[in-house]
């Protein structure tokens, strides 16, 4: 399935190089796990590393630019094909429905997208693993933060309540 990554980035097809990375980045931290907790945004922040997979690189982008075209195109015919359907049924007229998908022609581009799709839930996965990690590792620190904190304040209570009965 074709993807706008442009929308995905909120970017217009005219943005330079520092304007795709500096979307990315904005998007990253707009849909990152950590600011958006109770959450699922797995899936947009997958969509937003595939995106700038291929547009950060020029020649993906050239080869995307050519196809985003064609599929800008494509789209502006099913919505009419669409609207032609909706009048047709409402002078009810039976007309199977289809269901039109873009489909990439650019072989390599296509390869190129499905890389980057799986890089992109690779990356996903890797850092839900690192963020696991680090509460792991968090809640261990706690724990030993607070296991001192225990023994501090139990032998600075003894010792308290010590000096307390040798003043009696």
């Amino acid at each position: 399935m074709f993807k706008d990554y442009y929308s995905i980035l909120e970017i217009p097809q005219t943005a330079t190089q520092a304007e795709i990375k500096l979307a990315f980045k904005t998007q990253a931290l707009k849909w990152h796990p950590d600011k958006n907790i109770g959450l699922d945004t797995t899936i947009k922040m997958q969509e937003i590393n595939e995106a700038y997979l291929i547009l950060k690189d020029s020649d993906a982008r050239r080869r995307y630019d050519i196809e985003y075209s064609k599929y800008k195109e494509f789209k502006e015919q099913t919505q009419y094909q669409r609207e032609e359907r909706k009048y047709e049924k409402e002078e009810n007229t039976k007309t199977k429905s289809k269901n039109y998908e873009y489909e990439v022609e650019d072989e390599t581009l296509e390869k190129w997208m499905r890389n980057a799709r799986r890089q992109a839930v690779d990356l996903a996965k890797q850092t839900l693993k690192e963020i696991a990690d680090l509460s792991v590792e968090a809640t261990k620190q706690a724990g030993s933060k607070m296991f001192q904190m225990f023994i501090y304040y139990g032998i600075s209570g003894l010792i308290v309540m010590l000096l307390f009965r040798a003043c009696n």
